[in-house]
């Protein structure tokens, strides 16, 4: 059959592996979530590779998945960096956060079961007597895993999941701000935050989770001195 014809058309390329790719990405995510590379650090191909004993194939699919995500930057004379969040970056994820969590707030408080609250309780709970930052920020973003998941909303979850390595990106830099703070406070804000999705009560919910995004922009931005 000649390359013009409908089915060769409709045909898909073979499927390529791409699970070395998948683990060179986790590593190098963990790697910026755990404070290795700070953001506008310099992710060389070439480093990377000998570091991670693979070639560089694998690490350049790496960096481009982590670029979709907002981890990384490409810039043609810099080459890829870890994400430095600009003035313009932590405004947007503010109000795209926002607009979010306001919807889950009152998909949680309609539709979730009991069990989900309780998996929403106990992530809040596993951040008591936490005292390293990074480990925070994890049980942090967890934290709001478990909400998104109890609001039981395909479509908000995967709206999530566009935004959550970044939030994750914008937390690291909150601590950079304020890290005393942000490890006393949390805890008991987040015990808050449970406690009243579990009483369902979605007016008081949403005022709670409005607040404590404010708190954490309001650091980022000088706004709350």
């Amino acid at each position: 059959m000649s390359p013009g014809t409908a089915e060769s058309r409709g045909a898909v390329a073979p499927a390529r592996r791409r699970g070395l790719a998948d683990e060179v990405a986790d590593r190098l995510r963990d790697a910026i979530f755990d404070g290795g590379y700070a953001p506008g650090a310099q992710l060389r191909e070439v480093d990377l590779s000998a570091a991670l004993g693979v070639s560089r194939g694998p690490v350049r699919e790496a960096l481009l998945r982590l670029e979709h995500e907002g981890l990384v930057r490409s810039e043609w004379h810099r080459g890829a960096t870890v994400t430095t969040l600009t003035p313009a970056d932590i405004a947007e994820l503010h109000s795209l956060r926002g607009a979010l969590e306001q919807l889950a707030v009152h998909q949680v408080c309609a539709n979730a079961t009991d069990g989900d609250l309780a998996v929403v309780v106990r992530a809040a709970e596993r951040m008591a007597g936490v005292h390293d930052e990074h480990t925070m920020v994890r049980r942090d973003i967890a934290f709001h895993d478990a909400v998104y998941a109890a609001a039981r909303h395909g479509r908000l979850a995967q709206a999530w999941q566009a935004i959550r390595s970044q939030v994750h990106l914008f937390l690291l830099t909150r601590i950079g701000a304020a890290e005393d703070a942000y490890l006393t406070h949390m805890p008991a804000e987040h015990r808050e935050l449970a406690a009243a999705l579990r009483e369902r009560d979605a007016t008081v919910a949403a005022e709670l989770f409005a607040a404590h995004r404010r708190h954490a922009f309001d650091v980022l931005t000088g706004g709350g001195t």
